[in-house]
This record gives structure tokens, C-alpha cells and sequence, in this order.
């Protein structure tokens, strides 16, 4: 059996995972072998129909991951992220995977997982040597507030960012944050939630 299997809404969510996951020391784990898919109706389907599809997999891999944006879901006035995500890991509970799948539920979306103060983030997406800095340009547009770290709308920040960069939309940024951007500065919650996870599942191997 593989290790890990995980679903996702979208390619921006795959490579993000990427990213990250080719990177275990940095994480926390050891190296994870693993597949990622994605759910044909996003994160729509993976709110709805996420246990059920990943649960096709539970035969092939020692643990799964559900992973999805609440903004986008069709959940968003229904619940919250945390009861939705607590609902889906009792689906799990109850499915062939038992306790070896989770849920996590992004808030508001992935795009809050980019936003920090690593200088990577300003080189991706074009802002480097631009004046006014990218994070001067987020407050004069509204996008974030004085003192705050995060825009509270991170997908539309990004986007309007990479328009005035005249930089081409590209889940492949995704890709090229996640492999440089510092682990320890993002306090999101689910993103701790993902580490915690998998460090438990799979836990750094001792020096021999």
C-alpha cells in the first residue's frame, strides 16, 4: 500500500501540495509517498461527495486527505468551516477508511496560505524591485489593512497583484511559492492542521 492519497478541488490546490510535500524536513515528516486527485466537480463535490470518492481509495493507501476551500463550496452560508470539516471527518469515521482519512477545510481559501512576509511571494509574482512594495500596493487598493498580515479576500489580492505585474495566471506559481516560502511564519489554522496531521501519520525516521 502507498502511503497518502489525497483529493482536491483544483489544480491550485494540487500544486500547491506539491510544493510542500516535496519538502518533509521543512514539514516536519518524513518523505510521503503520495498520489493527488481531483474531484471533476471542485469544491462543490468535494463538499458533497468528497468522503465517498475518496473512499474508492481506502484499499490502496494507508491514510487520505480531503482537502477543499469553503469560499466556492456551496457551504458557505450553510456552515462553518470548522462544523463542515467536523462533519466530513465523522463521515470518515464511519467509512472504510475509520480514523486513517481527514478532512480539511480551507478558510477562506487556499490563496490565505500564500500571504505572508516571505520575499519569495513578491518574486513570484513579478512585485520584486516594483515600487510601491506589493504589500504598500494591497493597502492603497483596500485589499489589505494597516498592521494586518493577511487581505481578508487572499484570491482576490492575489489575482488583482499578478494583473497590475502583467504576470500570467499559472497554477505552476502555486507550485514555485510552496517549494520556497518559510513553513514556520503561516499561523492559518488549517495549514497547521495539515502539518499536525501528517506528522502523526508520518513522523520523522530516526538517524541510524
Amino acid at each position: 500500500m502507498k502511503d497518502l492519497v489525497i483529493v482536491v478541488a483544483d489544480k491550485n490546490l494540487e500544486h500547491t501540495l506539491n510544493g510542500l510535500l516535496s519538502r518533509p524536513e521543512a514539514l516536519g515528516t518524513r518523505a510521503i509517498e503520495t498520489d493527488i486527485y481531483r474531484h471533476p466537480q471542485h469544491d462543490p463535490g468535494c463538499a458533497v461527495h468528497g468522503v465517498e470518492f475518496i473512499s474508492n481509495f481506502a484499499n490502496q493507501y494507508r491514510h487520505g486527505l480531503l482537502m477543499f476551500d469553503h469560499e466556492g463550496s456551496g457551504k458557505e452560508t450553510a456552515t462553518s468551516p470548522k462544523a463542515l470539516q467536523e462533519s466530513l471527518n465523522e463521515s470518515f469515521a464511519i467509512s472504510a477508511w475509520g480514523e486513517q482519512a481527514k478532512a480539511i477545510v480551507l478558510a477562506p481559501e487556499l490563496e490565505v496560505w500564500i500571504w505572508g512576509d516571505s520575499p519569495h511571494v513578491d518574486e513570484v509574482t513579478g512585485w520584486r524591485n516594483r515600487e510601491p512594495g506589493l504589500r504598500q500596493w494591497l493597502v492603497g487598493l483596500g485589499y489589505l489593512q494597516e498592521g494586518e498580515a493577511k487581505p481578508s479576500r487572499p484570491k482576490e489580492a492575489f489575482e488583482a497583484a499578478l494583473r497590475e505585474a502583467q504576470k500570467p495566471r499559472s497554477a505552476s506559481l502555486y507550485l514555485q511559492i510552496a517549494k520556497k516560502v518559510s513553513l514556520r511564519r503561516c499561523k492559518d489554522t488549517a495549514f497547521l492542521e495539515f502539518k499536525s496531521i501528517l506528522v502523526n501519520w508520518f513522523p520523522p525516521q530516526e538517524s541510524i
